[in-house]
């Protein structure tokens, strides 16, 4: 899988605005970093971070860090690697942390290092990737992101014929303002603490 022949933002300036915001928010949040970890650390026995292979650029493999929010070793607990919302695997601090969305802070460290973008789909697992059709592969031309197009439009309410739909349609519109809006809508959807449904994407996304 090759890159596509992107223009300017995609090939440079998007990478740039990724390094240096994702190095200005690892100094800013540190002390959250260092907060949340001692917590997780008196709230349940395992490790801070949880640590996973996922498909990157050109599917290319990395480890994606998360904060911890699950028991230890939950992937060989219950339903595997399938989490629900009332999840008993969850952890209290872990449940805080996933309606916040502070468990994915740590992929912060993912966008300084080149491994992901803070716009962009979500990385997958190699079990979901190996069923990915040709033409949905696609979505792996660009770098994965934080949040994504998907994310903002129904997040875990799309099933994943859905998600790749946003994906790609994602990949062919790629522009500056485009992940400018995404970012400011996550925001807002991350201070509402909730999903955003089909039926309230924004007329700037539905025109793309």
């Amino acid at each position: 899988m090759k890159h596509a022949n992107f223009g300017f933002y995609r090939n440079y300036f998007k990478r740039l605005i990724d390094f240096t915001l994702s190095l200005i928010a690892i100094i800013l949040l540190s002390p959250l970093f260092l907060i949340i970890a001692v917590v997780i650390k008196l709230d349940s026995k395992g490790p801070v971070l949880f640590i996973q292979e996922r498909a990157g650029l050109n599917n290319s493999k990395f480890r994606i860090y998360k904060f911890r929010t699950m028991v230890n070793n939950a992937d060989r607990l219950g339903s595997g690697l399938r989490t629900s919302k009332n999840d008993v695997r969850i952890t209290k601090v872990g449940n805080i942390l996933r309606k916040t969305s502070l468990d994915e802070i740590p992929q912060l460290i993912n966008i300084l290092k080149g491994d992901m973008s803070i716009v962009g789909p979500r990385p997958t697992v190699e079990k979901v990737t190996l069923q990915l059709s040709k033409d949905d592969l696609k979505r792996h031309i660009v770098r994965p992101g934080i949040t994504g197009l998907a994310q903002v439009n129904g997040r875990q309410s799309l099933n994943w014929a859905e998600k790749i739909k946003y994906d790609l349609k994602y990949v062919d519109h790629l522009t500056f303002l485009v992940d400018f809006k995404i970012l400011i809508k996550t925001i807002l959807v991350v201070f509402k603490q909730d999903s955003v449904h089909k039926e309230e994407i924004s007329k700037e996304f539905k025109n793309l």
